[in-house]
């Protein structure tokens, strides 16, 4: 168990420099006209600053760093914070010039071998529910999807910041459940906290947009610790999917039924049903909240049962995940482009 006073100290600290790093990038990035401007397809109305997430980066960069020397998570992590770097550098790149698709899937297939080298564990990552040759396979791919459906889900003012910090808590909150609480707890924390620095500045109506290089750094952090904590708790990547069940269910909903029509999946769109209700509320900020309150009123209590009953986690999961997919259904995730 790590120091809690050293763990919230670190933590304040992550959601300072991200907080203050966020405002401070705001006049910056408009003075180099690093904005993200309406089109068609947006779901803003005026030129906003994209790229905040520069300041979640290094908020979680620091935090990590110091808790790695203060021996409250492994040395491990260390490589996990190179490999984020990397992920984090293209992702910045690419806000900046938007580069292709090959380019951005190389660098997160490299960050993701990376990590698998640094936080697999020994044992299975499903609870054996796959075959030992699949087990790695299945967890890579799912670590790439993290990351890419944060990016999908990052279109409306406060919700990916607010997942982040709702995931990461949560998460290792119910790691002391388990009583195994070293790296999913401090990591979490530290991350957790970060999210909120900047969520003060991306509520709606933002001030600043994440960009690339802050919402696929969310995903594949969240990917890292959900993975790490599956060595203190065989059932920890399906509680950890539980409590990522919005951005996992909408996001993989739209995928599957835009890839059965054969449309380009790497284009803008706003098929996702968060998009949609936005359009039909007319609000960000009602869809944001809404979010939270789902997440806390049904996927929290869900993800609280896989941990006290590991053994039946993925069942708990199924049941957890079933409805949301009925909702995002209802809610026309996936349907033809409102656009067109």
């Amino acid at each position: 168990m790590p120091d809690l006073a050293l763990l919230a100290a670190i933590s304040a600290g992550a959601g300072l420099i991200a907080c203050l790093g966020t405002r401070a990038l705001v006049p910056l990035l408009r003075r180099a006209a690093v904005l993200d401007r309406p089109n068609e397809r947006s779901s803003h109305a005026a030129p906003t600053p994209r790229g905040g997430g520069i300041a979640v980066v290094a908020a979680i960069l620091v935090a990590w760093l110091a808790l790695i020397g203060a021996g409250a998570v492994a040395p491990r992590l260390i490589v996990i914070c190179v490999s984020a770097l990397l992920l984090a550098a293209v992702s910045w790149l690419d806000d900046l010039t938007d580069l292709s698709p090959a380019g951005r899937l190389l660098a997160q297939l490299v960050a993701v071998g990376l990590g698998m080298l640094a936080v697999v564990p020994e044992g299975p990552v499903f609870q054996g529910w796959l075959l030992p040759a699949l087990d790695a396979v299945a967890a890579a791919l799912l670590w790439l999807w993290f990351v890419n459906l944060f990016n999908f889900m990052d279109g409306i003012d406060g919700i990916a910041a607010s997942e982040g910090v709702f995931i990461a808590c949560s998460g290792a909150l119910l790691s002391l459940v388990y009583g195994q609480a070293s790296d999913a707890l401090a990591a979490g924390m530290a991350f957790s906290a970060a999210s909120l620095g900047f969520l003060l500045w991306n509520w709606p109506p933002a001030t600043i947009f994440m960009g690339d290089v802050g919402s696929g750094y969310l995903g594949y952090v969240i990917a890292v610790i959900a993975v790490a904590a599956t060595r203190d708790n065989p059932a920890a990547v399906w509680i950890w999917l539980i409590l990522g069940g919005v951005f996992f269910v909408d996001a993989t909903v739209t995928l599957l039924r835009r890839a059965v029509r054969r449309e380009r999946l790497h284009e803008a769109h706003r098929c996702h049903a968060y998009q949609r209700l936005a359009q039909r509320w007319g609000s960000h900020r009602r869809i944001t909240v809404a979010v939270i309150l789902l997440n806390l009123g049904w996927l929290l209590p869900c993800a609280l049962i896989a941990a006290l009953y590991p053994q039946a986690a993925v069942w708990v999961a199924v049941g957890a995940l079933a409805p949301l997919v009925v909702l995002a259904l209802a809610s026309g995730s996936g349907g033809r482009s409102i656009d067109s």
